[in-house]
């Protein structure tokens, strides 16, 4: 943390408005890259994904809900394990209602390699019984770039549905993701800011939401 120097109102006043300056410049930046990306080329999805779902076997186009598109949030959690990455889990603790998405025609799904089985306990533990989950084949995690030889990566997808076919629009990976952890957000307005400084990884102070020691 840079030394803290102490002012009247005026001049907090007078360094809020220059940073101000800064700061819708950035807003606009985004705005922009958002259009940009809204502009990218997409790829019509041809194979027959499978996924388990708590009403049986869909494929992906049922994903969607009856909705235009649908995002999914690729969870680290391998098949057999007790309890999911802590760094997605940080995520999807973030997420908002899904109410909102769907009002704008807009389906959200999470997808593990793991069984439903597999995630049903730490699902309950983590309190997502309405967090929509479904479990995918390698395959899908593969393609996506979510599963590789190397392990597990924290991957976003995207999709649009067109008549009958099913479009991939976009993907982000690893800190691609972070703009949707409030969490971070609301530390970056704050002086000690996310007190990272010095880790390795920021994974170093990543915990389960009932595991922080307050």
């Amino acid at each position: 943390m840079t030394a803290l120097t102490r002012v009247s109102r005026a001049e907090f006043e007078a360094a809020r408005e220059a940073l101000l300056v800064e700061e819708k410049a950035l807003t606009r930046a985004r705005d922009a890259l958002a259009a940009k990306r809204r502009t990218m080329p997409a790829v019509v999805v041809e194979t027959d994904y499978k996924f388990s779902t708590e009403r049986g076997e869909v494929g992906l186009a049922d994903l969607f809900d009856g909705r235009r598109q649908l995002i999914v949030y690729h969870f680290m959690y391998a098949p057999g394990a007790s309890v999911g990455c802590s760094g997605c889990s940080f995520l999807i603790d973030n997420l908002g209602h899904l109410a909102h998405l769907h009002a704008r025609d807009t389906t959200f799904v999470v997808a593990s390699r793991a069984s439903l089985a597999d995630t049903a306990a730490f699902r309950r533990r983590m309190g997502w019984e309405r967090v929509p989950w479904v479990s995918c084949s390698e395959e899908f995690a593969r393609d996506l770039g979510a599963h590789t030889d190397a392990g597990d990566r924290p991957t976003i997808s995207v999709y649009l549905r067109d008549g009958t076919d099913v479009l991939h629009t976009y993907t982000t990976q690893d800190r691609g993701g972070e703009m949707f952890i409030g969490t971070y957000h609301w530390l970056d307005l704050t002086r000690l800011g996310r007190q990272e400084e010095g880790l390795d990884y920021p994974q170093q102070w990543w915990r389960l939401h009932d595991e922080h020691p307050n």
